[in-house]
């Protein structure tokens, strides 16, 4: 018989590989959903860069996953390549992140299908050299699937998104899936990639969903497979319960959110919701999300008695001036609604409400070096400033921190220019050296105003100083806060022992009872830092209405 010898004749010309005639050749790259049998054998080549692995699960893996990759995870074989034998298994929810044999597999929230690999079937099996081979079904003709490319994405679109989709029953099965299509045409249009856009899904019905993060899918393929890939959940549209669960849980740097970077949750509602958004609305605000609600076919003159609130629009948006707000009639014909969607989540100045009072505050620390402090105390009171610094979100576009330190003259510790990062802000705090001197509180307003907020009047950040001072100032102080206070300086005084609740009160700004903090020993000033970290921020958000 002539058939054996010709055949793999005419395999060494096409490919490096030769394989088993009872196992199906296959790339490093091909992908559990790329298999059409239930069970199948199939040759993992040798070599695969295991950093290039997509891998989600542990021993049942999400159907997304690599095979070669999933079979070396789970030690069926190394990376020298062989036979696994792959087994379809229904998909489930929860997949965990384990580290196995060099391999990093990752969280997935829920998928549709999953499979499992046990050692393959090894008849007539040669040798496996080479990367890749021509497909995981040769017969086809077709051309091998190329690995997906990592894409740096639309870099004048930075920006993290979680799409909150309607998977109610007011939506309905067949809307549902043309809502997934618009979903997806939103996603390929943002250029998705690594130094773009960054996305994830959250479904909302009966109990909210997520069901990917930022962190799992960084190329536009892979989310526009994911998102074909989600499943109707039904039930009623909690979409204010949802709302807030992925305001206070979707955007955790563990999860995938970038610092200084806009957080959107883009809301789709098809119809109305069944539960209260205003709450929802407002939680996201203090988590720095920008909320759009995207309304699809308004609810009927009928319907208007079932839902809550008519204004629950106004109210859940970041801010009710019409460009957080988006009206599309039917999930029909709806191509033409993606590019203005898109215009509108690109553009970074609009994003009102990505400023709170953690990333968007200057802070000065105005701290009295006399003699009647003493060097014990003076540690307590930078215990003090650290720990209201450390509530702060510290960066070159974020929140920034100088310090003063004072006794008739005045030392700048340093500026808000000078350090970056919340370490190195906590670092050069922790080794200020106290003065030891007189008491010239007036005089270090003034020079704090001038020196330390002057260069930084016209930013965008809101200015906060904070004074401490354990006793009665040799100057006024009156003139000097004023004057500050006039800059556009929110003053809040904090007292220690022997200074006068006066000049206490005179120094801050009004209302002066809320920014007036005095207490009896160095010990207590721990306990008011929580109190001064609210003040701050409910001064911000005062500031923003």
């Amino acid at each position: 018989c002539t058939f054996l010898p010709l055949l793999f004749h005419k395999l060494r010309t096409v490919t490096s590989f030769s394989f088993s005639l009872a196992s199906t050749a296959i790339t490093c790259f091909t992908r559990g959903l790329d298999l059409r049998k239930e069970t199948e054998d199939v040759l993992c080549p040798a070599n695969c860069p295991l950093w290039q692995f997509y891998v989600f699960g542990d021993g049942v893996y999400a159907s997304l996953s690599s095979v070669c990759g999933a079979a070396i995870h789970r030690g069926v074989i190394t990376n020298a390549g062989g036979a696994v034998r792959v087994q379809t298994l229904p998909g489930q929810e929860n997949y965990p992140a384990v580290n196995a044999n060099g391999i990093q597999s990752q969280v997935l929230s829920r998928w549709a299908s999953s499979f499992s690999v046990t050692p393959g079937t090894n008849n007539l099996v040669l040798e496996a050299v080479g990367r890749s081979v021509s497909t995981a079904r040769p017969a086809t003709g077709k051309r091998p699937k190329k690995p997906l490319e990592k894409k740096a994405g639309n870099k004048d679109c930075k920006a993290d998104i979680a799409f909150l989709i309607d998977g109610s029953y007011n939506i309905g099965q067949r809307r549902f899936n043309l809502q997934k299509n618009f979903v997806g045409k939103v996603a390929v249009m943002l250029g998705i990639g690594t130094e773009g856009p960054h996305v994830g899904v959250v479904q909302a019905s009966e109990h909210p969903k997520i069901e990917f993060y930022l962190k799992n899918f960084t190329a536009a393929k892979e989310v526009l497979f994911a998102i074909k890939e989600l499943g109707f959940r039904g039930g009623n549209s909690n979409t204010g319960k949802a709302l807030k669960h992925a305001a206070q849980k979707f955007f955790s740097m563990e999860n995938g959110a970038r610092k200084g970077i806009p957080k959107i949750i883009v809301v789709f509602l098809d119809g109305w919701p069944s539960d209260d958004l205003e709450e929802a609305g407002i939680v996201a605000r203090e988590f720095g999300v920008n909320v759009f609600i995207v309304s699809v076919a308004k609810p009927t003159t009928e319907e208007l008695g079932m839902v809550q609130d008519i204004g629950f629009i106004d109210k859940a948006v970041c801010r009710n001036n019409g460009f957080f707000s988006y009206q599309m009639p039917s999930w029909f014909g709806t191509t033409k609604y993606v590019k203005p969607l898109v215009q509108k989540l690109c553009s970074h100045e609009q994003m009102l409400c990505s400023k709170t009072c953690y990333n968007s505050v200057n802070i000065g620390f105005l701290i009295d070096g006399s003699s009647s402090v003493g060097e014990s105390n003076f540690r307590l009171m930078l215990e003090f400033i650290s720990n209201v610094a450390k509530a702060f979100e510290i960066s070159d576009i974020g929140s920034k921190i100088a310090t003063v330190q004072f006794t008739y003259d005045q030392r700048t510790e340093f500026s808000f220019t000078d350090y970056t990062t919340k370490e190195k802000v906590l670092s050069a705090i922790r080794n200020i050296r106290y003065m030891s001197g007189g008491t010239a509180t007036g005089d270090a307003i003034s020079f704090t105003t001038r020196n330390v907020f002057g260069p930084v009047k016209d930013g965008a950040n809101k200015n906060f100083l904070v004074i401490l001072t354990d006793g009665q100032s040799y100057d006024d102080v009156r003139g000097p806060a004023v004057a500050a206070q006039k800059a556009g300086i929110t003053v809040f005084s904090v007292g220690v022992a022997w200074a006068p609740l006066d000049d206490l009160k005179d120094m801050a700004s009004e209302p002066r009872e809320s920014h007036t903090f005095f207490t009896r020993e160095f010990t207590g000033l721990e306990q008011m830092v929580p109190d001064v970290i609210r003040g701050i921020c409910k001064d911000f958000l005062d500031s923003k209405q």
